[in-house]
């Protein structure tokens, strides 16, 4: 009985450390610094997105969203589901990569255009957007850049809306005619739980930032914004010092508790307890019967 308790210890235990590099690596491959060195800067003409571009030419643009880990290259393919299993540079990945609807223009010519990306935890991918059907979250963070066509745009954002994945008032790409557009803006602006009056009209071109939402089954947050030809000031952005990446590392230990699974810690905690439990029984059974 003791050995038996003991293997299944074992089990969950190696089933514990599995499942935490496991997910560690998952997290690894959604986090943006492993695409800063592609992303585009003025004083390189661009040149290091290029390359990520002739790696994957379906590499379209570089989205940012101040104050946030938000800051990933776009991505459209033939269709809305190869970047749902598919990141930035082509290969497979659980974490996918951040994309544009198939249905829109790859230079964000349309009026509305959607994006894509998951919802991840620790700040991953587009798990920041649900953030914003906080107020306060939403009113200091009103910016953001979408590097595309050479050059970068600006972003501000008007809407936070909190929808269901098969509203087609909301998820249809290139919306067209005038009657259809305003239509499409009023209800966005219905729909919104959180808004700010900045003037947008059908004359603007608007984008979406669509992820899951952890409140319903078929829950969408999106975070709604126009396209500007204004680039905006980055006022969260703040040079980073290596001592301050040290702390951050997954190497460290700040960085190691950030990737730790809040029931690791149980799991710990129940197989010492069992193990002291067995010891125990064992050693009253050899002082009742001595070691026979």
């Amino acid at each position: 009985m003791n050995f038996t308790v003991l293997a299944a210890i074992v089990v969950l235990t190696g089933f514990a450390v599995y499942a935490l590099w496991d997910s560690q690596q998952v997290y690894q491959g959604a986090d943006s610094s492993n695409y800063a060195v592609y992303k585009p800067a003025a004083e390189d003409g661009g040149k290091s997105f290029q390359e990520l571009q002739s790696i994957n030419p379906e590499v379209i643009a570089w989205l940012t969203v101040y104050g946030t880990n938000i800051d990933y290259p776009v991505t459209q393919g033939r269709n809305n589901m190869k970047y749902i299993n598919t990141n930035a540079e082509g290969a497979y990945s659980l974490s996918g990569a951040i994309f544009l609807d198939f249905k829109n223009s790859g230079d964000f010519s349309d009026f509305n255009s959607i994006l894509y990306g998951h919802h991840m935890e620790k700040r991953k991918m587009f798990g920041e957007i649900g953030d914003f059907s906080d107020r306060q979250v939403f009113e200091t963070h009103r910016f953001g850049n979408l590097y595309y066509g050479e050059k970068d745009h600006g972003i501000e954002f008007f809407a936070f809306v909190h929808c269901d994945a098969y509203d087609k008032s909301v998820f249809t790409a290139n919306m067209r005619g005038e009657e259809v557009q305003k239509a499409y803006l009023d209800g966005l602006h219905e729909k919104a739980s959180n808004k700010r009056s900045t003037g947008v009209t059908i004359a603007d071109r608007i984008i979406l930032l669509s992820t899951c939402s952890s409140d319903s089954t078929n829950g969408r947050d999106v975070l709604i914004g126009r396209i500007t030809d204004e680039v905006y000031e980055d006022t969260f952005y703040s040079p980073v010092t290596e001592g301050e990446r040290q702390l951050f590392s997954v190497d460290s230990p700040e960085g190691l508790r950030s990737i730790i699974p809040r029931w690791l810690p149980w799991l710990i905690l129940i197989m010492a307890a069992l193990i002291a439990i067995l010891a125990l029984a064992d050693y009253h059974r050899k002082r009742k019967y001595g070691n026979q």
